[in-house]
């Protein structure tokens, strides 16, 4: 792991971009309380690390003690994209424009981002686990489907949140059932994009004998922001 930058920010959290190989990241850590538990967060359907919704519940997380982490996973961010992901980004356009189904096309890339961001993630993890000051436990927070596949794979992972506002291919919900860890998952009711009754099912599914459903009105975006507030007190009973 190779750090490219980094700043103080005006909160007090220090923010570093890193490099692992191919893989471009970010990470912000207090300025003190060693050693850290670490909070894994990642965007819906792999979209850029520095998006700002993003960038706000890290900052959060970081200024109330937690390392946090994030990457541009392969075909995301500024990576550049396989050609069967442009074919399929294509015909999801494409579909959407004439008002054609498109939950075929959506298993096909989601499926795919999942299969190539998890070995990346979990790599990054050594590495971030190997940094000074950075002791674990481990959290996940953001992209349901990624969050789905890495938690249920990855044994350093003590707890989990979720954002039901993503698609999750239809394999994912058997998979779902390994997930066992404290899971938070927080549902936007009127999402545009996701039927609440798939994310529903899904909160069945899941094997955790720890877990919660957070349900809000409004769209895709409206998460209120006392929902990343309610988060860390999650984390704050799991990981600390």
């Amino acid at each position: 792991m190779e750090f490219t930058s980094a700043q103080r920010l005006d909160d007090g959290v220090i923010e570093r971009e890193f490099t692992l190989g191919e893989i471009p990241g970010t990470l912000w850590t207090p300025e003190s309380a060693v050693p850290l538990p670490l909070i894994l967060m990642a965007h819906n359907n792999g979209l850029p690390r520095n998006q700002s919704r993003l960038v706000a519940r890290a900052r959060h997380s970081a200024a109330a003690g937690y390392a946090v982490a994030t990457i541009d996973a392969a075909g995301c961010g500024g990576r550049p994209r396989s050609a069967a992901d442009e074919q399929a980004r294509g015909e999801l356009r494409r579909a959407m424009q004439a008002g054609e189904p498109v939950e075929e096309i959506f298993e096909s890339l989601v499926g795919s981002l999942v299969e190539k961001a998890v070995p990346e993630w979990r790599t990054t993890l050594d590495a971030l686990l190997a940094l000074p000051g950075i002791g674990g436990p481990v959290g996940y927070s953001g992209w349901m489907a990624l969050g789905i596949r890495l938690t249920a794979v990855e044994p350093r992972i003590a707890a989990a949140g979720f954002f039901a506002g993503g698609f999750v291919p239809r394999a994912q919900h058997e998979e779902a059932r390994q997930v066992t860890v404290p899971l938070l998952l927080l549902l936007q009711w009127d999402d545009e994009g996701n039927p609440r009754q798939r994310a529903l099912d899904l909160f069945d599914a899941f094997g955790s004998k720890e877990k919660t459903l957070h349900a809000n009105p409004g769209g895709h975006t409206g998460t209120p922001w006392f929902e990343v507030e309610d988060g860390s007190r999650f984390f704050d009973r799991h990981l600390k």
